[in-house]
Order: C-alpha cells, then sequence, then structure tokens
C-alpha cells in the first residue's frame, strides 16, 4: 500500500552538484528528486552550487540539499541556508561533519560502545599497523572514492599512495569478512534492511553506481534478533552523529552474525541504484512520497 501524502511547500529549491569529487553522482540525485517532486505539482528551482556564493531563486518556501559529499555534507551550504533563514532538509550545520569525517563519526561513535571494527588513523610518514586485510579510507570522502582494500600485508604501501591523493591523512579500518547491509532512517522511522552483494564482491564506486549485477535483497534475509539489533544500532549511531530528516548508516556483519557500523550518510543518494528507496519501496513508499515525505520536514534552524 502507497502512503500518499501532501507537501506543505509549493515553491522549493534542490540545491544540486558542488565543488567535490561526487558532484556526478549528486546531478544525477538531484534530477530524480526534481522530476518526483515535479510530478506532485510542486514549483522547482535546480540550483546549480559550484561556491557559496549561490543564490535562491525568489519565492522558494523551502530548500532540498541533494549534493553529496564536499560542500553538501561538511556542514558549509547548511551553514549558508542558516543565514539566510531559509527551511531545509537535513542535519544542521554543526552536526554534518560528525558524519561527513570519518575520524570523528569513529571517535563519537566509540564512546556510546557502538561496535566497530578495530580502526586508527594513519598520518603522513606513518604505515598502518593493522593485519592485513585492511580498509583504508579518505575521511572526507564518500560513494567509495578514497578507498582501497589492502588484503595482503605488502599491498599497503600502493594503496596508502592510491588514498593519499584524495587526503593526506587517511583511517585504516580492520576489513570484516562476511557481508554487507545498510539501515535507512525517515524522520525517526528505521526502514527495512538492504542487503548488499555486489558481483565483484566489492561494493565500491563501479558496482553503485556503473553497474547492474549488484544484487539487493530487502529486507535482508537476517535473523529477527539481527534485524532488530542492526536497526537499534542505526537509530543510535543516527541520533549521536546528528541525523535529522534523513539518514543512511552501513554495516559489516561478519561470518558469526555480528554487526559493525561503517559510517552514516547524512543525505544518502536517489539514483536509480540508491539504496534508501529501495529500503522506503519495500514498505510501501514510492519514490515520489518518500521526496515529498522528507522535504515536509524542512524547518528553519
Amino acid at each position: 500500500m502507497v502512503h500518499m501524502i501532501e507537501s506543505v511547500f509549493h515553491k522549493i529549491a534542490i540545491l544540486k552538484g558542488g565543488s567535490g569529487s561526487e558532484r556526478d553522482v549528486s546531478l544525477k540525485s538531484a534530477a530524480a528528486v526534481a522530476t518526483a517532486l515535479r510530478t506532485q505539482g510542486l514549483e522547482v528551482e535546480e540550483v546549480d552550487v559550484r561556491t557559496l556564493n549561490f543564490t535562491v531563486p525568489e519565492g522558494v518556501e523551502a530548500v532540498f540539499p541533494v549534493i553529496h559529499g564536499e560542500m553538501g555534507e561538511d556542514g558549509i551550504v547548511q551553514r549558508r541556508l542558516e543565514e539566510l533563514g531559509f527551511p531545509y532538509v537535513g542535519s544542521r550545520s554543526w552536526e554534518m561533519p560528525r558524519s561527513f569525517d570519518k575520524e570523528v563519526t569513529h571517535a563519537l561513535l566509540q564512546t556510546v560502545d557502538v561496535p566497530m571494527a578495530p580502526w586508527e588513523m594513519v598520518e603522513p610518514g606513518q604505515t598502518v599497523s593493522l593485519s592485513a586485510p585492511v580498509v583504508l579510507k579518505a575521511p572526507r570522502q564518500g560513494s567509495s572514492i578514497g578507498l582501497e582494500i589492502a588484503t595482503q600485508h605488502r599491498d599497503i604501501a600502493d594503496a596508502l599512495e592510491s588514498v593519499r591523493k584524495f587526503d593526506r591523512r587517511i583511517l585504516a579500518e580492520s576489513f570484516i569478512e562476511g557481508t554487507e547491509c545498510t539501515v535507512g532512517i525517515v524522520g525517526e522511522d528505521v526502514l527495512p534492511v538492504v542487503q548488499i552483494n555486489p558481483h565483484s564482491g566489492t561494493y565500491d564506486y563501479e558496482a553503485k553506481y556503473q553497474r547492474n549485477d549488484t544484487q539487493y535483497l530487502v529486507p535482508a534475509p537476517y535473523s529477527d534478533e539481527l534485524t532488530n539489533l542492526l536497526q537499534s544500532l542505526a537509530l543510535k549511531a543516527y541520533h549521536i552523529l546528528g541525523g535529522r530528516h534523513l539518514g543512511r548508516v552501513d554495516f559489516r556483519v561478519d561470518q558469526k552474525g555480528s554487526p559493525f557500523v561503517l559510517e552514516m550518510n547524512p543525505l544518502p543518494g536517489f539514483t536509480a541504484t540508491s539504496l534508501l528507496p529501495k529500503a522506503a519501496a519495500a514498505c510501501g513508499i514510492d519514490f515520489q512520497t518518500l521526496c515529498v515525505r522528507i522535504l515536509n520536514q524542512a524547518e528553519v534552524v
């Protein structure tokens, strides 16, 4: 059953693009959201944000940022919208860095005993002290950009060099053998768990956006006990990291069935392969309704 709702706003602006490495993904997400909202009768203005000197068109009542990564998830755009006094969707400017910077994310979650893989920050000139296999991540990138998996100790140096093209400081995590899954949240409602089975074995940029052989199982084929635990941990991480209106928490589940939080995305994707819309659809919320429901939460900070 589809839960149709009406928009409380009539003219909105969608912020898209940004200047970071996820610009192309943002443009696709924004196009999908704009189309969905227009089919619901809303007047939609699309604003391509390349610098902080962007303007919001006259008559706009609310703003829906759909910028992934830099400028969209680091708090910069949100601070500008707060200065301008516009209601907007998503976490507030001072909360965004909690999930944008993976080092901050890990430091916060470990203080509240959220399970995570062993991790460390690798400074310039240092190497990794964790045993292989390890995952190396640029801490302020997304969409698996700036991510390498070193399966053997001999691979670590080359992997570090590759990731350092995106950031001098690198987050290293022990690789968790098992499955990958994600839990979406809209408002305070936790959506069904999505299990992700990439054909290549790695859920990288290609698997996310360029291939059509990644398998998504929703609801994930986990036990009720594990499903409830994943959803509970997702909501806990969402609150700690300042989630507001929407978010998506990613996990690895090891071969013993124990979950480990990887990160939270405060502005998840809305492309054809994006996971939040898949989870919503599994509980009867179509894409248009999902976009309106998220938009209706927009508020002034």
